[in-house]
């Protein structure tokens, strides 16, 4: 099922008491991620739209290369929304939407692993939805062969420490963010994401790679 149909059909339950609400605020005024959950949770199905627009690309990039597999990444990123949609009701801001989204997105991954012992991943994954207009076609075609080797690297790393580096890297979490996530304190958040950075920059550098690996190639 997809978003939209999930979407669609959750709208029809009753909204657990709440009345469907009529804002005045239009929703083309730039909302943080907070304020436009609780607008869903109150009924308005315009800030559910204005959320999933906003999310739903770094989100399935960073499911793709955790899973390294299309197929699980788009079942598990209907899932994340799925339950996104599904405890609007009970949503409280106690920390970024943000964080709560990929808390969400993690933990299906994690179950996925727990009832699939046979995860396989794919030779090519190809994480990019469509190619930035903005780029020219050489630095387009370089682009994408430093991506492929990214993600080459990133077969090569435990799932732990490829969970953490895309967190940071994908969804631009902070370690704390991170660690609530990935349900570890910060110290082992840290310590996880400088050995993925660690191992990624010996794997670039074995394949004759350049540049750099993360958003500063250290953990805060």
């Amino acid at each position: 099922m997809t978003i939209a149909a999930i979407h669609a059909e959750t709208l029809k339950q009753p909204l657990g008491g709440h009345d469907r609400v009529a804002y005045a605020c239009r929703m083309d005024v730039e909302l943080e991620d907070s304020a436009l959950m609780l607008r869903y949770r109150d009924g308005d199905a315009a800030a559910f739209e204005a959320l999933y627009r906003r999310h739903n690309n770094s989100l399935y990039r960073y499911l793709l290369r955790l899973s390294l597999n299309r197929d699980t990444a788009e079942d598990l990123f209907q899932e994340a929304w799925g339950k996104i949609i599904n405890s609007r009701h009970n949503y409280r801001p106690t920390a970024k939407f943000s964080t709560f989204l990929f808390r969400v997105a993690h933990n299906c991954f994690i179950d996925h692993l727990r009832k699939n012992k046979r995860h396989t991943a794919e030779t090519n994954i190809d994480p990019d939805l469509s190619p930035n207009p903005g780029e020219q076609p050489d630095q387009s075609v370089e682009n994408q062969l430093a991506r492929r080797k990214l993600d080459a690297c990133l077969r090569e790393i435990p799932p732990e420490q490829r969970d953490v580096f895309l967190l940071y890297e994908e969804a631009g979490m902070s370690i704390d963010e991170i660690a609530t996530i990935t349900s570890v304190n910060r110290e082992t958040a840290k310590s996880r994401l400088r050995y993925a950075v660690g191992k990624l920059k010996v794997a670039f550098s074995e394949q004759g790679s350049p540049g750099s690996t993360g958003r500063n190639g250290d953990a805060e």
